[in-house]
């Protein structure tokens, strides 16, 4: 078991349940997820994170992939520091962090996520690793390599109920098997190049490529904009991202995304309540 001693105030449930990973699951002893090969339980107590399952030469996979590397207390100081609203945002929900996720999965899950819940995004995802992944000695099942989806046809994955998202699946898995779409270098390019790249695969459009860049490649500066984002930047940030955090937009969008999807959610429903008590009063009074 890996302990970390000071994990930067990172809250687990914030960070493994907020729509960017969907291999994690609660459990009685802590937040449960298959990464690459491994099979972990995790859980916080104080500042300390314990990694169980995990053995002291996986530290710095560990360390990546949960960005203990980033220093989140003084990135969302500035934050707080330089724009109200976007403190607002932050204060409400501080110890969300960013995931490094690997480079497939990631690509596969947000192809999945387009016009879909996550629940349904989970469920997916678990038949496609159950379907094509490597047994682990757990009993789960590793993600599927993208050689193990590229000599497959569409049909072949009518198992996933996944639509039109198989074809897809397909195509990407086909591109990175075969280099033409390369994590490596994708990594060494600038940040519009490696989007343009991601944008050659199939059905892959700014928001997934955005998404990729930043959950999988860290990208910080990468935006991905849903219905969520764009009513939020519309009701909070009508100018664009404020200033502060243009370096980090990415991490600075999770916050506000998190933030829009609690709080925007509520003002909507209060706004449906009020128009349909005028339109009530409206039929009275015809």
């Amino acid at each position: 078991m890996i302990v970390v001693e000071n994990h930067g105030g990172m809250d687990l449930a914030a960070t493994l349940d907020c729509g960017q990973a969907f291999r994690w699951k609660a459990g009685p002893q802590g937040w449960q997820g298959i990464v690459e090969n491994y099979e972990v339980t995790v859980w916080t107590e104080g500042q300390r994170l314990f990694i169980q399952g995990a053995e002291e030469a996986d530290r710095p996979f560990w360390t990546n992939y949960f960005a203990l590397d980033v220093d989140y207390p003084a990135l969302l100081a500035r934050f707080r520091a330089g724009n109200q609203r976007l403190a607002a945002c932050v204060d409400s929900q501080p110890g969300i962090r960013l995931l490094r996720q690997p480079f497939f999965e990631t690509l596969c899950t947000f192809i999945i996520s387009q016009n879909n819940n996550i629940p349904r995004i989970k469920a997916i995802v678990e038949r496609l690793c159950q379907g094509l992944g490597q047994p682990l000695p757990g009993g789960g099942y590793a993600f599927p390599t993208p050689e193990a989806m590229a000599c497959l046809a569409p049909e072949d994955l009518a198992f996933l109920r996944a639509g039109w998202r198989a074809e897809y699946l397909i195509d990407a898995a086909q591109k990175v098997a075969s280099g033409q779409v390369c994590e490596a270098q994708l990594r060494s390019m600038p940040m519009d190049k490696a989007k343009a790249a991601l944008m050659t695969i199939k059905g892959v459009g700014p928001k997934v490529a955005d998404c990729v860049l930043l959950f999988s490649l860290s990208f910080w500066k990468a935006f991905p904009m849903d219905v969520w984002m764009k009513k939020a930047m519309a009701q909070l940030f009508p100018r664009g991202i404020p200033v502060c955090c243009r370096s980090h937009a990415g991490i600075a969008q999770q916050y506000i995304f998190d933030y829009a999807r609690r709080n925007l959610t509520e003002t909507s429903r209060q706004k449906t309540k009020h128009e349909r008590k005028m339109q009530r009063k409206e039929t009275t009074v015809d």
